[in-house]
């Protein structure tokens, strides 16, 4: 499939312009649509209020986050003009418990979400939600930039995480454009003995299938020299110098729909490359 619909959801305006710069080139390059959701968030718990003062509190906060959704609005309208794409801006104020809804709905019709990194100094607990909205409930891959790396529609090397789950599968199937367009795609695969392939060559048969789309493929089996998988993954990613991950994204939680798992979670917090994920 062809990435034709894209969105975007930005909670700060400060964020703006580097998210659109990594965004408006790839849509541009991809024919696509941009959409802009702009969100002010009331990130304030009303019941919480001490007696006769929620309503004016409550008007109050209200207040910044719409001043905040007319902020970021701006922000991506000036961004926006200036380029050639099809795009369209909505700016929206919610409360922190609407906003998974909202991002899934729209997220819901999209061919892919590009979002900026969602954890980091100076993050709202939002980042998270967002991230998580846009994948578990909106059923969309996403794209998590990486603070000054643009999103290569022609890749000279993606990495993919190879543990032959469906969630990573899922991921491969999504990014298959991406990686038909990439000079090489290497296929990583940890600490094969963990999983349940009944093949002698744990990369055999997705090797197989990209090739048959055209893929150029190679494949690295690494031993976990390191206490966490996603730390050698993110060391293999740049010791190949590559430019874009693609992963399976992970989720637990026993009261909302998903949240990210650990594996995850890791990943996101270190990468320096662009992470494709899809659940």
């Amino acid at each position: 499939m062809a990435y034709r619909s894209i969105l975007t959801v930005l909670t700060d305006a400060k964020e703006a312009s580097g998210v659109l710069d990594a965004a408006v080139p790839f849509a541009a390059a991809c024919g696509a649509h941009l959409d802009v959701l702009c969100l002010g968030i009331d990130r304030t718990q009303t019941g919480y209020y001490f007696a006769g003062a929620t309503a004016l509190m409550h008007d109050e906060t209200i207040a910044q986050a719409q001043a905040e959704a007319t902020e970021i609005d701006a922000a991506a309208r000036s961004v926006l003009e200036r380029s050639d794409i099809s795009w369209g801006v909505d700016a929206l104020v919610a409360q922190s418990a609407s906003v998974a809804g909202l991002v899934a709905r729209r997220a819901r019709f999209a061919d892919l979400v590009i979002l900026p990194k969602p954890y980091g100094e100076g993050q709202y607990a939002d980042a998270p939600v967002v991230v998580e909205a846009a994948m578990f409930q909106g059923n969309a891959p996403v794209v998590v930039l990486a603070e000054g790396k643009p999103v290569p529609l022609k890749p000279k090397r993606v990495v993919v995480a190879w543990n032959e789950s469906a969630e990573a599968m899922t991921s491969i199937r999504r990014a298959l454009p991406l990686l038909q367009a990439a000079d090489e795609v290497n296929i990583c695969i940890v600490a094969p003995e963990r999983h349940s392939s009944e093949s002698t060559d744990p990369g055999e048969e997705l090797s197989r299938m990209l090739s048959r789309h055209g893929v150029s493929i190679e494949v690295t089996i690494l031993a976990q020299t390191l206490p966490r998988v996603s730390e050698v993954i993110a060391r293999h990613v740049a010791d190949l110098d590559a430019d874009l991950l693609v992963m399976g994204a992970y989720g637990h939680s026993r009261f909302r729909e998903a949240i990210l798992g650990g594996a995850t979670r890791s990943m996101l917090e270190h990468a320096a490359v662009p992470v494709f994920m899809a659940h």
